[in-house]
């Protein structure tokens, strides 16, 4: 290890330098980037870390409520990109978790957000004239700890997703337009996406989980891919991002049982879709207000307004808000915390 360095320690020496040079008005070219593609040597950086906390007490309060309770929320969203004139390399980092703690559960943490997608795209210009991008996309989606309905009693004993379970890795090559840092589309008509998960869960259920067959620990798909990134900056301290994903698994067809019942219906035309939105209100200095709402559509996810009560065998209602929304995966997160900009 110590052999190994001191020829870091020099290469970095040099890179940095050299790096220096090409980029010295950095914040300059950042900004004339933002909407428009240039010919140059650069290495681009963005990001934005936010965390925002809201505690509550009360004591023989004559209206009611939650005796004492504190809920944390935090956000990151960063992004590297290496132009080198007509390729450019392009990373995103999105990570999101909150938890709520109360005295009503003796502050047992139940969790709020938890996500992790990160995004690594690579293209090539077709000529100086165009906006257009020969490119490669990697994407992988999970989360960081085990996720529990807390409407069903004894939840604590039965997990229903967790690190890697599921987990999305999608590799696609395709078309970019892009317009600098702010506008892209890309669409791409081969796309191969595998879906990892530990069989504790895809077990638990004769149709399996998250598109995985019962029993099993991952699932291939190959099909259609198309991921669209806008960002505007509404006022001088206010940002609105919004992400649209959509992919068509050519190989989704219906799954049946041994007695050939059909126990899930699927097909390419069941499009799986994500739309992320985030909207950032600078209020003062490191102060702000932060908004996300994210919709996710997965034909593999369908919800069900009633669980079985293992102690008693019967089927009870959840009884629960936004039972309207159906099948769609909702995550709406608001707050007002600190947020650092760089």
């Amino acid at each position: 290890m110590k052999k190994l360095f001191l020829p870091v320690v020099l290469c970095l020496s040099f890179c940095f330098p050299a790096q220096g040079q090409i980029s010295k008005n950095v914040d300059d070219l950042k900004k004339s980037l933002e909407t428009t593609n240039k010919d140059t040597v650069a290495w681009i950086h963005e990001g934005l870390f936010s965390i925002g906390v809201n505690e509550g007490f009360l004591h023989n309060w004559a209206a009611g409520g939650e005796i004492a309770s504190l809920a944390v929320n935090g956000l990151f969203h960063g992004n590297l990109t290496y132009l080198n004139h007509g390729s450019i390399w392009s990373n995103t980092l999105e990570l999101a978790y909150g938890l709520n703690y109360a005295y009503s559960n003796d502050f047992i943490p139940r969790k709020t957000d938890d996500r992790i997608d990160f995004t690594s795209k690579f293209g090539s210009r077709l000529n100086k004239s165009t906006d257009f991008y020969y490119s490669g996309l990697f994407n992988f989606k999970s989360q960081f700890a085990q996720g529990y309905d807390y409407t069903i009693p004894g939840w604590q004993h039965a997990p229903t997703s967790d690190f890697m379970s599921p987990a999305y890795m999608t590799l696609a090559l395709g078309m970019e337009y892009r317009k600098g840092a702010d506008i892209s589309f890309f669409l791409s008509p081969l796309a191969a996406r595998e879906v990892l998960a530990n069989s504790i869960y895809t077990s638990a259920s004769p149709q399996g989980a998250f598109g995985i067959d019962s029993g099993k620990t991952n699932k291939f798909q190959l099909g259609a891919y198309f991921s669209g990134r806008y960002k505007v900056d509404v006022k001088k301290n206010m940002t609105f991002t919004t992400r649209l994903d959509l992919y068509s698994n050519y190989l989704a067809k219906n799954t049946t049982n041994a007695a050939g019942i059909i126990v899930k219906k699927d097909n390419p035309g069941n499009i799986q879709c994500l739309w992320d939105n985030l909207f950032v209100l600078k209020a003062y200095k490191a102060l702000s207000l932060t908004f996300g709402l994210t919709v996710i559509y997965d034909n593999n996810f369908p919800y069900s307004s009633t669980y079985v009560d293992k102690t008693t065998g019967l089927t009870v209602n959840k009884n629960q808000p936004g039972e309207g929304l159906g099948w769609a995966q909702v995550s709406q997160v608001f707050t007002l915390g600190i947020a650092y900009k760089f």
